[in-house]
């Protein structure tokens, strides 16, 4: 039996042949042409001598624009035709189509700025005025126009954010285009921007959100904290999220409706079409009326309204006249008659009850009144007269005519005094004695000063 191996040209003592080794990165060679100091994002310019040969074939575009902006374009054409004719473009204004056309010519050398012309004429039909739009032929700018048309369907509710996102006096437009270096024109249901593709990208989710109700507010706080980051070099390499705001999204609730229609049954047939003013007079017959006919149904007609109304007036005079209706007085059993005598009884015994107290109280008050009246009156009679005073009137007697002893020891003239004054004194004691009343007479308590009994 042959050998398989021996058929295959392989020995059993022979062993398969070693790959030699790889090596990697053979084809990264030093390229004299390639140093550091090479920038390898930066775009060339295209100029007319790496083409000089042209273009083979013929390509143009073509658009529409309104009517409004036929009077503009006319007066600015002329300085477009020469900036397209600098790049060796033709191109056309069509006022009867209400179209403009840019095409290739056989001067034409760089082939990417007949997509420049394009997007050109599309700036123009949008209201971008020609010095603005005009730079869009330069290579570091592009444009974008932006759809906000069909974005939301309320009417309403699109005028009110698309004036959101200009702003009280373009405010909010203007901060966009400071900060994404970008030229902004909304005009209609578009648009329009103009700058480098990275503030573009910026332009349209602004304006995307800002039409599906989100404030641009937002985007431009968080705009301004990365344009300030941007600035730190130390910052090249860090994450930004956590400077970066965030803002939570509020769930406003609906007001719900007063009334909620309910909804109608669908049926495929249209609503019957309302009846006009001759279908309505066929039906009545007063179509086929005369006008002395018709004129008098009718001032048959004003009557009975008039009666109507009469009779309506007089019934609401007459409502004031009308007696209100008594309301119905509750029906009382006889468990409920004998619980009201009891309770009247009880509370005209509480009140006798009151009445006895309030007597007794004012008739103590009043004894103990005169009570303190006649101890009063009685303490002032004894120090008024000595007679009816008796053991206190003595004593006073006694000190008086005590002190009187002593004075008479102690001075020598006084006895002289006291003869001349026993002399005089009969005539005043005769007047004393007309004046003097008995102490008894005197009213009990009486301490006035210019009281005749008193001071007597």
């Amino acid at each position: 039996m042959p050998d398989p191996m021996a058929e295959n040209g392989v020995l059993e003592n022979q062993q398969p042949s070693e790959r030699p080794p790889k090596h990697k990165g053979k084809h990264k060679k030093d390229k004299p042409w390639d140093h550091e100091g090479i920038d390898h994002w930066k775009v060339d310019a295209f100029t007319k001598e790496d083409n000089p040969t042209g273009l083979l074939e013929e390509s143009s575009f073509a658009t529409l624009f309104p009517k409004y902006r036929e009077k503009y374009l006319r007066e600015v054409w002329p300085a477009i035709t020469r900036a397209l004719k600098e790049v060796g473009l033709g191109c056309e204004l069509n006022l009867v189509e209400g179209s403009m056309t840019v095409r290739t010519t056989r001067k034409t050398w760089d082939p990417y700025i007949i997509i420049k012309a394009r997007d050109l004429i599309k700036l123009l039909a949008r209201s971008v005025p020609a010095p603005q739009a005009l730079k869009i032929l330069q290579d570091d700018l592009q444009c974008d126009i932006i759809k906000i048309g069909g974005l939301i369907r309320n009417k309403e509710k699109f005028v009110k954010r698309r004036q959101r996102l200009i702003g009280p006096n373009g405010s909010t437009l203007k901060a966009l285009e400071l900060l994404t270096e970008c030229y902004i024109l909304v005009q209609g249901n578009t648009v329009s921007a103009m700058g480098p593709y990275k503030g573009l990208k910026t332009v349209r989710r602004v304006v995307e959100d800002c039409i599906n109700n989100i404030h641009p507010i937002y985007h431009i706080k968080t705009l301004m904290i990365k344009r300030e980051l941007a600035k730190d070099p130390a910052m090249a390499d860090e994450n930004w999220e956590r400077f970066l705001p965030k803002f939570k999204k509020k769930n406003v609730k609906r007001h719900k409706p007063l009334k909620v229609r309910e909804k109608k049954q669908y049926t495929p047939f249209p609503p019957a079409p309302v009846p006009s003013k001759e279908d309505l007079a066929l039906e009545s017959g007063e179509y086929f009326l005369s006008e002395q006919a018709k004129l008098a149904r009718k001032q048959a007609e004003q009557q009975q309204q008039q009666a109507e109304r009469t009779e309506a007036a007089k019934r609401r005079r007459e409502a004031a006249f009308i007696a209100p209706k008594e309301p119905k007085r509750p029906k009382v059993d006889g468990q409920q008659q004998a619980d009201a005598a009891e309770d009247a009884k009880q509370a005209a015994q509480r009140l006798k009850e009151k009445q006895q107290q309030k007597q007794q109280q004012e008739a103590a008050a009043a004894a103990a009144a005169a009570q303190r009246q006649q101890a009063r009156g009685e303490a002032v009679a004894a120090f008024l007269s000595p007679e009816a005073g008796g053991a206190a009137g003595e004593q006073h007697k006694q000190k008086q005519t005590k002190r009187v002893q002593q004075t008479a020891g102690s001075e020598p003239g006084f006895q002289h005094k006291r003869a001349s004054a026993a002399e005089g004194g009969t005539e005043g004691s005769k007047q004393k004695k007309k004046k003097h009343v008995d102490a008894d007479s005197r009213p009990a308590g009486c301490l006035s000063s210019t009281c005749m009994l008193c001071s007597s």
